[in-house]
Parts: structure tokens; C-alpha cells; sequence
């Protein structure tokens, strides 16, 4: 069996270029130098979310080119899918297509967090085609609609490949909030049922992580899947370099957790962590 597309998200995506305005790029003459991709998925994903920062401009005003892109990434989408199993490829890749419009919505305010966190930032169209956190956020967000509608798996090879990219490690299973930026990114890690609220910023070396693993009682060697073991970050949270958040513990709003910091307890809202000149780590109210 083959895919077949047969909707109309081409014409939403359409849409969503025409509503771009800057500092987002809505110039199409603008070549940028090519640059090859392991995986055609995530080549083809990249050129349909940003299309004028990775030469695909035509598919702004060109609904036929739009079209037939679409329908390749579904192909794509269902030959990756159905290998493993799936009873139902083309609902689950219907599904997910439906919803790159909202995706691409989500990455341009996740674009503009990095432009708004990093003193360094100078364009949107260099964040978008340079910021390893960008490039992470934008396959584990394909790859977290994939998860959710049981395609785990080939969801896990997207962000498996995005590591390889980014060394940025992104469970396809984390649940992520608008405007999130991890900045820098090397040696990033956020654990499958890890949640992160609103406008979150990471630096690198942070894990996210699980403490401890249960044992699955009935077979021996095996380790129990399928429980809460990743931290709950909530929003407007900054985690430094070094940092590791480990466990199902609760990271409340507006907390600041300095670098290097070991954390496996609760942590209420408006909070610094940090370690002090003592080897032991504080808090304190913001």
C-alpha cells in the first residue's frame, strides 16, 4: 500500500506564510547556501515550516508545488510509519498533517523566544537556519504529534536523527509549552514524560531527567515503562548550564535555577536555586 493525500492542508499552510510579517522573512529573493540532510522527512519538514529561510519559496505562492510537497512529506510520513505496525498509516499521517499548521505557529513564537533570549541574536532568519535549539524544537514538535497518535517509534527515529544534528536529546514523548528555547544546547537531555510549561529557556548540558527506575514485576531484568518519571517545569522557568532536574518533581512559575545545580525536590513558585559557596544547594524567594 501507498499514501494517498487527499486534504487541504497545503491551503492552510498557504495561509500561514502570507501572515508572516517581519521580523519573520517575507522576502522570497533571498538564496541561501544548500544544505544536505540525512533524512529526506526532515528536509522536505524544514523547507514546508520555513520555507523562505531553506530556498523554498515557490511553495508560498505556488499552490501546486505546495500541494505536491505536502503530499511527499506524507508518502515519506507513511513509509516511515507503517513498517512498524501501525493499523491505520494514512489516518495517522492525515492526522499529523493536519496539524503542521498550528506546529508552524508554535515554532514562530518559539523563533521569537530565542531572538527575545539571546543577547546574541540578530535576525530571525539566522535563528531559524543556525540555532541548534531551533533545529532540535522543530523535529521533536512533528515528532511529538507523531507520538501522541501512537506512532512512537518513527517518532523516536525523528528525534534520534535531531540529536545527531543538535547533540540536543528531546523524547518525542515531552510535552512542551509555547515560546521555548534552549539556548547553545550541547549535551541537552528531556526525558519522555517530562512536561515543560510557558516561555522555559534551557542551556546546555541540562538533563531532564529521571532519578530512579521501578522494575517491572512480572519479568525479571525488565525495567517498568509507561510511568511518571521526568520533572514538571512550569512557566517562565530558567534552568542554567549544568543543571539537573531529576524525578516526577514540580518546578513551579517564575523560578531561576542556577548552573550546576543538582535538583530532586519540589521547587515552589517564585524561586532561585543556586549552589552556594558551601557544597550544599539553597533556595530562596526571587
Amino acid at each position: 500500500m501507498s499514501y494517498t493525500y487527499a486534504a487541504d492542508v497545503h491551503l492552510d499552510l498557504r495561509a500561514s506564510y502570507h501572515d508572516d510579517e517581519a521580523p519573520f522573512p517575507a522576502d522570497m529573493s533571498p538564496r541561501f547556501p544548500p544544505r544536505g540532510h540525512l533524512r529526506d522527512d526532515i528536509d522536505l519538514l524544514k523547507r514546508l515550516l520555513f520555507p523562505r529561510c531553506w530556498n523554498a519559496g515557490p511553495y508560498v505562492d505556488d499552490e501546486d508545488a505546495l500541494k505536491t510537497a505536502v503530499a511527499e512529506l506524507g508518502a515519506l510520513f507513511y513509509d516511515g510509519i507503517a513498517p512498524y505496525g501501525d493499523e491505520n498509516p494514512t489516518q495517522t499521517v492525515d492526522t499529523v498533517l493536519a496539524k503542521l499548521p498550528e506546529i508552524r505557529s508554535t515554532l514562530k513564537k518559539d523563533v521569537e523566544a530565542a531572538f527575545k533570549g539571546d543577547p546574541a541574536a540578530r535576525s530571525y532568519i539566522e535563528i531559524i537556519r543556525s540555532y541548534p535549539g531551533v533545529q532540535a524544537i522543530v523535529i521533536q514538535r512533528v515528532a511529538h504529534a507523531l507520538y501522541e497518535e501512537g506512532a512512537s517509534e518513527y517518532a523516536r527515529e525523528l528525534t534520534e536523527y535531531a540529536k545527531t544534528e543538535t547533540g540536543i536529546d528531546i523524547h518525542p514523548g515531552a510535552t512542551i509549552g509555547d515560546y521555548f528555547f534552549i539556548d547553545h544546547g550541547t549535551g541537552v537531555v528531556i526525558g519522555e514524560t517530562t512536561t515543560i510549561g510557558d516561555w522555559a529557556r534551557i542551556y546546555q548540558n541540562v538533563t531532564l531527567g529521571a532519578l530512579h527506575f521501578e522494575e517491572q514485576e512480572d519479568e525479571e531484568h525488565m525495567l517498568k515503562k509507561g510511568y511518571k518519571r521526568h520533572p514538571d517545569i512550569g512557566d517562565s522557568v530558567v534552568i542554567g548550564a549544568g543543571s539537573k532536574v531529576l524525578g516526577a518533581v514540580s518546578i513551579g512559575d517564575h523560578v531561576s535555577i542556577g548552573a550546576n545545580s543538582w535538583v530532586t525536590e519540589d521547587i515552589p513558585d517564585h524561586t532561585s536555586v543556586y549552589i552556594s559557596d558551601h557544597p550544599t544547594l539553597e533556595r530562596k524567594p526571587k
